[in-house]
């Protein structure tokens, strides 16, 4: 994402070396601004200065990388903690990772919930009981979400449900989209980010669980067509045209027996 210290320096970068060097000169801005940040992961919350001497760097470019990541949202300024006296003086400024921040970096979530159902399906004795012990978790997972993202289901009106499910899993992370299928004989539902695809790809009981939910809220069956856990570049799920959506109860077919898997 562009933001204003980045359009000043292509401006200027324009101005003197050509367009043809700026978008060199973008990327090793952003390198820079990457390695700032890790040292900070790394390091935990650093001063301009100790920035500069890990890093090589002059404190003024540190400090220009260190206002960008603050109006970024990834770094903020800290009053830097002091143990006993403390001179004259102002406290030094340290610089620390928000929360947001520390979600650029990856993190081991998407292992641990993995770890997790691997154990699941151990302790309930592996093969089929262990294979059914996951699913069951998946379902219920699975459940949980859909409770959430019911009421505004059921305020949606029929023509408007995917695009209301696609509203609901973005902000649970999914960069969800709704447009048109080909033809026109349906709608499309793409989540370009999966937050569980590494989980996913070994246990796709995940998807299978979730595409039958699709289906119990948006009152018809639906087919997952692709997904980020299977190597494909955004989860896609064809809901077909319907005149008029009705509510399922219990457990749904949908497309379960290969969701989560690439079509044939």
């Amino acid at each position: 994402m562009k933001n204003m210290g980045e359009a000043q320096e292509t401006r200027v970068a324009t101005s003197v070396t050509g367009a043809s060097a700026v978008p060199a000169a973008l990327d090793e801005q952003h390198g820079t601004r990457n390695k700032v940040a890790r040292s900070i992961l790394d390091h935990g919350p650093s001063t301009a200065a100790e920035l500069a001497q890990r890093l090589e760097l002059t404190q003024a470019a540190v400090r220009r990388h260190l206002d960008t990541l603050v109006s970024e949202g990834v770094v903020e300024p800290r009053a830097k903690r002091v143990y006993g006296s403390r001179g004259r003086g102002r406290p030094a400024k340290v610089f620390a990772l928000t929360d947001c921040g520390r979600d650029v970096f990856e993190q081991a979530y998407d292992e641990l919930a993995a770890d997790a159902m691997r154990w699941i399906a151990q302790t309930a004795g592996g093969g089929e009981q262990g294979e059914a012990a996951v699913t069951a978790f998946a379902r219920a997972r699975a459940k949980a979400q859909a409770e959430r993202y019911q009421a505004r289901m059921d305020q949606a009106a029929p023509e408007d449900r995917t695009q209301a499910l696609a509203e609901a899993l973005t902000e649970d992370g999914y960069a969800a989209a709704a447009r048109s299928a080909p033809a026109s004989i349906g709608e499309q539902l793409c989540q370009h980010h999966c937050p569980v695809a590494h989980a996913a790809e070994q246990f796709p009981q995940l998807c299978e669980a979730e595409t039958e939910v699709f289906s119990r809220l948006l009152g018809t069956h639906v087919q997952r067509l692709a997904t980020i856990a299977h190597g494909d570049g955004v989860c896609t799920t064809f809901i077909p045209k319907t005149t008029a959506p009705k509510k399922t109860t219990g457990t749904t077919t949908a497309s379960a027996s290969t969701a989560g898997r690439n079509p044939a």
